[in-house]
């Protein structure tokens, strides 16, 4: 489907509605009056507009990974904001100390920025790998700051964490699996470190959306009943288990539903109660990450959004767990999360420009002449009619045209008819269709096979982004990002479009959207105007993009701008990085730019001996070699 034009004044209000802005923005996006979409934090907006002519006089060409600063700290201090008040409120006895888990997006300029905001709120770390440990250890500053290892971990590992103990972090080695804890054991004791120890516990709580198998006793992580209690006689027989002072219990990831946070948090009492029985010395429960992004904005329990507010959650979660312990009588354990989605996702927009379009509509041609074959005259006829009647016959006029169309293209495979016919056939079979889609809109019920019509004659435009690289969980998991266009949104949006990214890939393509009542298939766009940019925002993707994508057809990283928004409605480009030339992607697959140049001069200077080519045309050749391995991998508009 494609809108119809329409004279009544649109509104940018109107847009936001259609969109959806305020709906998954999170208040962090809005609209302009002048129909730009704007960064928003406290009392400041900056149109994102603003930002991308900023980007143009600095010679970062489109895509771009725009990171707003402000919102990654907003994102933090509502964080551990609402956990305190929540705290407060409810008079519970320990305080809350949330770590981010590196693996979300392990980006040197997220991570910094986190520890450096957080730590004012004694917000730690979550490593899950050795790499990760080095990248905790070489940020955090503050002595007490949180370090939470997950986890296979080998002695190396383990040597690393208790020197961080050493050097004043709490770093708590999560058991995950039995072969952990006497390597744990038997290095504390060579280094004469006593180990910060927790122990994640499978629970039997199932959850829904996307990571639900992360639960469960098929969980790939976490010790059994069983297993859990080998370890606590292990830790009596080496006289360590006062080491034993976190219980991890994940829950899952992306939790859409409050509920079952609740029922999880109860399960987790139980088990911190009868490990407290044992004699473990527990001063901390992890209820891992589960708090979810509404990337849909719909407020409901489906997989990609969430049914209950950030307060909401810290409420309830420190709600179950007082009033659950209190009948223990036990001490209120510090409060440990590791939400990372919901920490990074609202700072990260993919912002690309419209390449081109194609449209499903028929054009102006020259008729075949005065000997048509019949079966473009029969085309003619149902056009005609459609023109002339009422719908009552519009399901005969879709199959005819349909039979017809299908007859020419045969006729053509046989040889029987020529390329202008089959040309004009096409042509006339669009205009049919076009006509009925005119029609449906009129029509009390739609024909079952005239229900995807809309669809099918919906635009293609072709973005300047490789999904695989930017945007994989789209392809990967069918995730919904909120996209749209960040200007023109005081012009009225009259096309309806799927998206195709530059990789020539059929899988490259985006052609589900998150619409003002359910999915989308299509998205609606404006109309591209000659000589002027379109520019797309795909928002809330700070969380795992960066890190899972791949070099499908070699494109690779895209360029990156950190923005950080003044109260005056300025904001200062804070750190830029340029994508990845060609040659730093055919390395990263094993070529080498240095040898592939001297190849390529050898044939240039093969081809000049043989006299294809002129020396001076060698040279030429050699600096476009050269300029394009140095170049953007990504469409470089011409300057």
């Amino acid at each position: 489907m494609n809108f119809k034009p329409s004279d009544a004044f649109w509104s940018a209000q109107q847009s936001a509605d259609l969109y959806g802005i305020d709906r998954w923005g999170n208040d962090y996006f809005g609209l302009s009056e002048q129909g730009l979409v704007t960064a928003k934090t406290l009392n400041t907006q900056v149109p994102l507009m603003d930002i991308v002519n900023g980007m143009s006089e600095r010679d970062l060409q489109m895509p771009v990974l725009l990171r707003i600063e402000n919102i990654l700290d907003a994102q933090i201090y509502r964080l551990n904001n609402a956990f305190s008040e929540a705290i407060e409120k409810l008079e519970y006895q320990a305080p809350y100390r949330g770590v981010y888990p590196i693996k979300v997006n392990q980006q040197a300029q997220v991570v910094e920025e986190i520890a450096a905001f957080g730590a004012r709120f004694n917000h730690g770390l979550e490593v899950g790998s050795k790499p990760e440990m080095i990248a905790a250890l070489s940020t955090l500053t503050e002595p007490g700051s949180l370090i939470i290892c997950n986890g296979y971990k080998d002695q190396e590992f383990i040597d690393l964490g208790l020197q961080a103990v050493k050097l004043g972090f709490k770093c708590f080695f999560v058991i995950e699996t039995p072969a952990e804890l006497p390597i744990i054991i038997e290095r504390s004791k060579e280094l004469n470190i006593e180990p910060l120890i927790g122990v994640r516990v499978k629970m039997t709580a199932k959850v829904s959306g996307h990571w639900n198998s992360t639960s469960g006793d098929r969980s790939v992580f976490g010790l059994s009943t069983t297993q859990l209690i080998q370890l606590v006689d292990r830790l009596k027989e080496e006289e360590m288990l006062h080491c034993l002072q976190l219980l991890h219990c994940h829950l899952g990831s992306q939790i859409p539903n409050i509920r079952e946070i609740r029922g999880g948090v109860v399960e987790a009492c139980r088990y911190y109660a009868d490990l407290s029985a044992e004699g473990a010395a527990l001063s901390h429960i992890d209820f891992g990450g589960g708090l979810a992004v509404d990337y849909t904005g719909a407020q409901s329990n489906d997989s990609q959004s969430r049914n209950y507010t950030l307060e909401e959650y810290c409420e309830d979660i420190v709600d179950t767990l007082k009033n659950t312990l209190d009948e223990y009588d036990l001490a209120h354990p510090t409060i440990v999360t590791e939400s990372g989605r919901a920490t990074v996702a609202y700072s990260s927009i993919l912002l690309f420009n419209i390449l081109d379009v194609t449209k499903f509509e028929p054009i102006e041609l020259p008729k075949v002449g005065d000997d048509d074959h019949q079966l473009l005259q029969n085309m003619r006829d149902v056009l005609t009619t459609l023109k002339e009647e009422d719908s009552h016959r519009i399901q005969e006029h879709f199959n005819d045209a349909h039979f017809y169309r299908d007859e020419i293209r045969e006729l053509f495979k046989r040889g029987q008819v020529d390329l202008r016919t089959r040309s004009e056939a096409e042509n006339l079979f669009l205009e049919i269709l076009q006509q009925i889609n005119n029609t449906l809109d009129t029509l009390e019920r739609i024909p079952v096979a005239l229900e995807g019509l809309k669809d099918s004659l919906a635009d293609i435009y072709y973005g300047n982004f490789s999904l695989f690289q930017s945007l994989p969980d789209i392809w990967a998991i069918d995730q919904l990002f909120p996209i749209m266009p960040i200007h023109r949104l005081d012009e009225e949006p009259k096309r309806n479009a799927i998206l195709a990214d530059i990789t020539c890939d059929c899988d490259g393509k985006i052609d589900k959207f998150i619409g003002e009542h359910d999915v989308s298939k299509t998205l609606p766009l404006h109309e591209l105007k000659d000589d002027e940019e379109y520019y797309l925002g795909v928002f809330l993707v700070g969380a795992y993009q960066e890190t899972l994508g791949d070099l499908h057809n070699l494109f690779g990283d895209t360029n990156v701008v950190s923005v950080r928004l003044n109260e005056d409605s300025t904001f200062d480009f804070v750190k830029e990085i340029h994508g990845d030339t060609i040659a730093d992607v055919l390395s990263y697959v094993e070529y080498e730019p240095k040898e592939m140049a001297l190849r390529y001069r050898n044939t240039a200077e093969r081809a000049v001996k043989e006299g294809r080519i002129t020396a001076r045309d060698r040279q030429q050749m050699l600096k476009t070699f050269s300029a394009s391995m140095q170049g953007y991998t990504y469409y470089e508009r011409d300057e």
